[in-house]
């Protein structure tokens, strides 16, 4: 038995409530203590990551999700984040592209990582916010398809990264 089409399926649901708490753990980062913002961080982006990946890709269509995100809110986020992090900010990145064209490791930072992801979401929570149920569907697939081809490499690098922190 099938959804209706009027009707967001649960995996859409899961998805925009864990971009939601992902957005609320980022806007509220420099209020928090680091050990605090690791473990949500440790919490969240593998259910994020799962949840994206759950988003079935016969959905796609050419949908497409409006940038929101001024680059000044984008900038406060990633420098909230840095300051959270301190100097445990900045990691080695052995899966970036330039990395097989270097003999010197690549750093990125995971302030950056973190608001970068942060991007992808508010732009999309922005997007579904007060949409009639079909565009919710469609910026879903968007979501989808831009996580294959993007934000999935780079929510796995964070992870790793704020992952190697907890466990150090």
């Amino acid at each position: 038995m099938t959804a209706p089409e009027s009707q967001l399926t649960p995996n859409t649901l899961a998805f925009i409530a864990l971009s939601n708490e992902f957005c609320n753990a980022v806007e509220n980062a420099s209020q928090t203590e680091r050990d605090d913002f690791i473990t949500a961080m440790l919490r969240l982006l593998p259910r994020i990551y799962i949840a994206a990946s759950d988003i079935p890709s016969d959905m796609l269509t050419d949908a497409f999700i409006d940038d929101a995100l001024t680059e000044d809110y984008y900038d406060a986020m990633r420098r909230g984040v840095e300051q959270v992090m301190g100097e445990d900010d900045t990691y080695l990145d052995v899966f970036e592209e330039d990395m097989k064209y270097s003999d010197t490791p690549i750093a990125a930072s995971i302030s950056e990582g973190i608001a970068d992801l942060f991007q992808v979401m508010y732009n999309y929570l922005e997007t579904v916010r007060d949409a009639p149920n079909e565009l919710i569907t469609d910026a879903t697939a968007a979501m989808r398809e831009d996580f294959a081809q993007y934000w999935s490499r780079r929510l796995c690098n964070v992870l790793r990264a704020v992952n190697a922190l907890r466990n150090a």
